[in-house]
């Protein structure tokens, strides 16, 4: 906005200088202010994201996993001080008198697990794999070998596994994740578009209802559309109704406090702290303790735990779970009244906040309230439905399809013998190519043409070997590695896993390349979406780009210096992932402010659509493409989130060899955008933004 513009605007009749200085000077902070919020909010709401998913979830390990040994003899003594004594700080061991007493204990998710010794030589280990995936395989992996080393012979037994709908166990994490998502964003956006809403007698009954539409869809799209949920609709329907509005109305009182930076307030509580500690997608006993105590009290984690409580373990522990959102809700609603009451005696005649954003699309504010009330329902209500459908639809039930594995052996002929008997069993789910040559195969994994490789056993060598890429993704080679050594112990030979790229300390789990990619995305979008509201002046052509570039070198800076020396997630390839980074942030921009240009504000519905909520299960980087529905693979090939999370793996653990490719992606998607951002601009006559609604 120019000084020109400034001056028109406030000045008034002769006489009145004096006056018009000041309201000039007034008008030019707050465009300074404004300016200022196009980096401080995303370098805020990125900053704040990606450094607590890193700081969680970057290297989980075992921490004070609470285990059960049972018996009375001598011998679980010796057992629970071997398993305390190999890693003191991994797990903390309890001991009960008897088998049915660790069985409750581990039913009731009191412990991870347990460890039942008979008089007979063997051990029963108990696991809940509805409690999690992860944390059951963690269990196992802690105390299989104290077992075996003890010359027990091993027994498994899971007291509560997953359904055949639910094979992941994802279902209540993504519907938890979808009802705060509900909770904490309509209010923020409210205050700044339609702030008489939030009068306490249109409020609460407009968050009642919104709860129930919000809880009806999602138990819709879960039960009858996806099928992840089978039955327990009422307990569905009273858990999602309450989720809701216990969060809508903390946020409401946030609202009342921080005004529309509630927004941020909130996200921290409900999704970057509330996310690692809800024990949805990984155990808080392998993360850092303080989301032990956090997964008490925080909304994400009541509504995760008390929706698999109803789903897989008939509703034992329900009540807590409950009772954390009921005095969340009653609590947050007593301070709304009081805080009300306090201004409302300091200023009887105080009105509405101030309108900071007219209009939620490209075009004027709307006359009639009702066209604006339907914009401002549907833009959170679309958010909600979109990534709890799409998220929950792509990874609810992982399974491998046509994943790309070589069989080797010593002939072309026998390789594909092997074949033609693994598709027998296997149809569909693998693809396999026949191979003479280990080097060939070899060169394949590490280029990541195929996941794995398999090699028969030969005279020269008694074991079969499984060529591994643990770094290409984690997912699928658990996968791979669970598949052929049942193959293996079918054919029975021993199996020898050679893992060519295992992952570092620092990125135990693989995922440190989608959120750093994350990072990107998100910087670039947000750019778009707080420039168009806050100033959208500055978001003319002339002045954006200098800005959009200015963001993309600030902000990749920000992404590493957050993954590298602050957590310690990333090591080294500064100039790689700095350089990376600033393209990938520069494209999401333009592609976002095109969007911004044909839609305002709701450009967040269609820009989040693309980039994350398609983008991530497209991405390769929590879940093997292979493992996906069929569009997601081809969409890996032409989104920027894929080409961010591979460009970030191929820079970290592959030399960057395949980065080349991931860069035109982006250069393509950045140019095809600016071109469009000018056509726009061309057609409104040069007129990219309302200078009316500053």
């Amino acid at each position: 906005m120019s000084t020109t513009f400034l001056e028109q605007s406030v000045s008034g009749p002769p006489g009145d200088d004096e006056a018009a200085e000041a309201d000039l000077a007034r008008a030019r902070k707050e465009q300074i202010g404004r300016v200022v919020a196009i980096f401080v909010m995303p370098f805020l709401m990125v900053g704040m994201m990606i450094t607590g998913y890193l700081f969680a979830m970057h290297a989980p390990a075992p921490n004070n996993m609470p285990i059960a040994v049972a018996g009375t003899s001598q011998q679980v003594e010796q057992f629970a001080r071997s398993l305390e004594d190999a890693d003191p700080d991994a797990v903390d061991v309890r001991i009960v008198t008897s088998d049915e007493q660790a069985r409750d204990l581990v039913f009731d998710r009191e412990v991870a697990g347990a460890v039942s010794l008979s008089d007979t030589g063997s051990a029963t280990l108990y696991t809940a794999g509805a409690a999690g995936a992860s944390q059951s395989s963690t269990v196992t992996g802690l105390v299989a070998p104290h077992v075996i080393g003890q010359g027990l012979d091993l027994v498994t037994e899971d007291l509560a596994p997953l359904p055949d709908h639910d094979t992941a166990g994802l279902a209540a994490m993504f519907m938890a994740t979808g009802l705060m998502l509900a909770g904490y964003m309509p209010w923020s956006i409210t205050l700044s578009n339609s702030p008489e809403l939030l009068r306490k007698r249109r409020a609460i009954p407009l968050l009642a209802g919104w709860s129930a539409l919000i809880a009806a869809l999602v138990w819709f799209v879960a039960d009858p559309v996806l099928g992840a949920v089978e039955g327990h609709t009422a307990a569905v329907l009273g858990i999602s109704w309450l989720a809701v509005f216990a969060v809508g109305s903390v946020q409401f009182f946030l609202t009342r406090i921080f005004g529309p930076m509630a927004v941020l307030v909130g996200m921290l509580f409900v999704m970057v702290l509330g996310v690692p500690a809800s024990n949805m997608g990984m155990s808080i006993y392998t993360l850092p303790s303080m989301y032990v105590n956090l997964h008490s009290f925080l909304p994400t984690a009541a509504t995760g735990e008390a929706l698999r409580s109803v789903l897989y373990f008939d509703g034992v522990g329900l009540g807590s779970h409950i009772l954390v959102m009921v005095i969340g809700a009653i609590l947050a609603l007593a301070a709304v009244f009081g805080i009300d009451a306090i201004k409302r005696k300091r200023n009887p005649d105080a009105g509405d906040p101030e309108i900071t954003v007219a209009s939620l699309t490209a075009g004027p504010r709307p006359q009639r309230n009702w066209v604006r009330y339907v914009t401002l329902a549907a833009f959170p209500l679309a958010m909600v439905v979109m990534m709890f459908s799409i998220m929950l639809g792509a990874m609810y039930q992982p399974a491998p399809r046509e994943m790309p594995v070589t069989v080797v052996a010593a002939t072309e002929d026998v390789a594909e013998q092997a074949v033609a008997g693994l598709e027998q069993n296997m149809d569909g789910l693998f693809e396999f190519t026949a191979s003479a040559s280990v080097d060939e195969a070899r060169a394949a994994v590490q280029d990541r043409s195929v996941v794995s490789a398999y090699v028969l056993p030969s005279a020269d060598s008694p074991t079969a070997t499984l060529i591994a890429n643990q770094s290409a993704g984690m997912s699928q080679q658990q996968v791979v590695s669970m598949t052929f050594e049942q193959v293996a112990a079918g054919q029975q030979v021993p199996l020898t896993i050679e893992d060519i790229a295992p992952l570092p300390g620092s990125d135990t789990m693989g995922t440190v390349a989608m959120y750093v990619a994350m990072g990107w995305i998100m910087s670039g979008f947000m750019l778009a979406v707080v420039g168009n509201s806050a100033a959208p002046a500055a978001m003319r052509l002339k002045t954006l780009l200098p800005i959009a570039a200015g963001f993309s070198v600030f902000m990749s800076l920000v992404v590493w210096v957050i993954a590298a020396p602050l957590t310690g997630a990333v090591d080294g390839h500064f100039l790689q992932l700095f350089g990376t980074g600033v393209l990938a942030i520069f494209t999401t921009s333009m592609f976002a402010t095109f969007l911004t240009r044909l839609f305002g504000m709701l450009a967040v519905v269609p820009a989040v659509a693309v980039l994350m909520f398609l983008g991530v299960p497209a991405s390769n980087g929590a879940m093997s493409i292979f493992m996906s529905p069929e569009i997601f693979r081809v969409l890996h090939d032409v989104l920027p989130m894929p080409a961010a999370v591979e460009s970030v793996r191929s820079i970290m653990y592959f030399g960057a060899d395949n980065v080349g490719g991931h860069l035109v992606t982006f250069v393509i998607w950045g140019v095809v955008s600016l071109v469009c951002v000018i056509a726009v601009d061309l057609v409104r006559a040069g007129k990219p933004v309302q200078e009316a609604e500053v």
